[in-house]
């Protein structure tokens, strides 16, 4: 597993709390900090879905990469994905301390409660992982642009070409599966496929629309099929 160079011991109290004694006793984990970079994406949005994370100790080191495909999913069932995948990780291992790094600024200022979630896809990821955080100690998470999260966007992408069967894709260094916890009713994260959409009439035809949510809304009734690439140039 990938490792960075380990942090000084002033660089590690900064940014991650409490820095490991010099006498190489293992950090408590239930007063220590792990950090987390997380990131997810789909080809087509929707279409083919993945998340990556890295995960840090308190010393700046790797302790998990998390990859996972997602099968036809949007953008933001990616990113939520990643969140949840990061806080279970956290709660299997006992970590009580969480800091997070996304750069979705919509799912970041939904779970710091600045923005509401409306999306009825979106809700129910949202309340599990509200609940997940509550049973941390500790919980902050930041935005950060998306050429500070380089290696969650790796993470992600390897898992987007591993569902695409693209060759040389990376076998995933580790999976967590997005399941509720059995303290708590099920929690409904996963939905069913979409039939995909008829091709748009005219190729290369330039069609108007907007967004929301994240999400490409074409206007005049057209069609975009799965995968097809778009450039969104604001009017």
């Amino acid at each position: 597993m990938p490792t960075r160079p380990a942090a000084s011991d002033d660089a590690a109290k900064s940014l991650f709390g409490s820095a490991p004694s010099a006498s190489g006793t293992k950090p408590d984990k239930s007063t220590t900090w792990i950090s987390a970079h997380c990131d997810g994406g789909a080809r087509g949005n929707p279409g083919p879905a993945g998340y990556g994370a890295l995960i840090q100790g308190p010393d700046g080191a790797v302790i998990a990469e998390l990859s996972e495909f997602l099968g036809n999913r949007t953008n933001n069932y990616a990113e939520y994905s990643g969140l949840l995948g990061c806080l279970q990780y956290a709660i299997d291992n006992g970590y009580r301390r969480l800091r997070m790094v996304s750069d979705s600024e919509l799912m970041v200022k939904q779970i710091q409660g600045k923005y509401q979630v409306k999306s009825p896809d979106l809700k129910p990821l949202y309340d599990e992982a509200k609940r997940r955080i509550a049973q941390l100690d500790g919980f902050e998470i930041s935005h950060a642009l998306r050429h500070k999260n380089k290696d969650a966007d790796r993470l992600a992408n390897d898992a987007m070409d591993r569902g695409m069967k693209k060759p040389g894709a990376a076998a995933p260094p580790v999976s967590i599966p997005l399941k509720p916890r059995p303290v708590a009713p099920p929690v409904p994260i996963a939905f069913a496929e979409r039939p995909a959409p008829p091709p748009v009439a005219a190729t290369g035809a330039m069609l108007r629309g907007f967004t929301r949510d994240g999400v490409v809304h074409v206007l005049g009734g057209e069609k975009l099929p799965d995968g097809v690439f778009v450039k969104i140039i604001r009017e």
